[in-house]
C-alpha cells in the first residue's frame, strides 16, 4: 500500500452490518490490545468502534486512502471515536512513533509485500509489544471476491509463519468461523461471486457466525474462514 491507495470500500459498507462477527472476532483481539496503539488500514472505522474502549492512552487510526483518512479524521474531531483517537492519512512507513500494539484488520491481504509490512510493523513496537492480524484464510478459498476487491492471497498458519519477522515471535495463531469456511467455498467452487449481497452477509452473520462460535471449538479451531494470529515482541 501507498499513501496514494485508493479502493470503493463496498465491501467495508456490506461488512459494517456483520455485527456477530465484529463482536466475535473483538473478544478474540481485545485481551492483546494496550498501551499505545496503531491500527493500519483502518478504513472505515466500524472496527475502531468495536475495539477501542478509551482504556487505552492513544489510539492512531492510519489509512491509506486520502478520502477515508479524510472521513476518519471528520469523525474523530467530531468525537465519533473515543478521544484517545486520532486519524493520519498514509502508510506505516510513514510512521516514526513506537507502538504497543499494531493491528492490521483485514489489511494484510492487501499489501503485496506483506513480509516487508511486518517486517516495518516490528520495529515500530515497544519490547513487549504485540502484532495483531485478522485475515482471510486459506488460499484456496481465494474467489473472485477476493480479487475483486484486492486481496493478494488468502493465510494459512504456514504463511504467516514465514513473514515473521526476527525480534518477534508468535504467541497464538487460530482459525475462526467454520461455518464460514463452507460458505465461502461454496463461492469458491458454485457462485463465483464477485460480491455478495446484503441478504447473504446478514444470513452469514445471523445465522451461521454464532454456530461458529460453537464449531470453532468443537474443531478446535482447525479451520475456518478467517485467521488471527499475534506476534510479541
Amino acid at each position: 500500500m501507498n499513501s496514494e491507495y485508493k479502493y470503493s470500500g463496498e465491501e467495508l459498507v456490506l461488512f459494517q452490518h456483520a455485527k456477530r462477527w465484529k463482536k466475535y472476532f473483538s473478544k478474540q483481539i481485545k485481551p492483546h490490545i494496550k498501551g499505545k496503539v496503531l491500527e493500519a488500514g483502518a478504513g472505515s472505522g466500524n472496527n475502531t468502534a468495536i475495539l477501542n474502549d478509551g482504556s487505552v492512552p492513544a489510539w492512531l487510526l492510519l489509512e491509506p486512502d486520502k478520502h477515508m483518512a479524510a472521513l476518519l479524521e471528520r469523525d474523530v474531531q467530531q468525537k465519533n471515536y473515543p478521544s484517545n483517537c486520532r486519524a493520519k492519512n498514509g502508510t506505516i512507513y510513514d510512521i516514526e512513533h513506537i507502538f504497543d500494539t499494531i493491528i492490521y484488520i483485514d489489511v494484510l491481504e492487501h499489501i503485496e509485500a506483506d513480509a516487508e509490512e511486518m517486517k516495518r510493523a516490528a520495529s515500530l513496537l515497544n519490547k513487549g509489544g504485540r502484532i495483531i492480524v485478522l485475515s482471510p484464510a486459506f488460499q484456496s478459498l481465494y474467489s473472485p471476491f477476493d480479487k475483486a476487491i484486492g486481496h493478494y492471497r488468502r493465510y494459512n498458519k504456514r504463511m504467516l509463519n514465514e513473514i515473521t519477522p526476527s525480534g518477534v515471535n508468535m504467541i497464538s495463531c487460530r482459525y475462526y468461523d467454520s461455518i464460514g469456511y463452507f460458505a465461502s467455498l461454496m463461492n469458491k467452487l458454485i457462485l463465483k461471486q464477485k460480491m455478495p449481497g446484503m441478504s447473504q452477509v446478514l444470513l452469514w452473520d445471523r445465522c451461521m457466525v454464532p454456530v461458529s462460535t460453537i464449531t470453532d471449538k468443537l474443531f478446535f479451531h482447525k479451520f475456518g474462514k478467517s485467521i488471527i494470529a499475534v506476534w510479541q515482541k
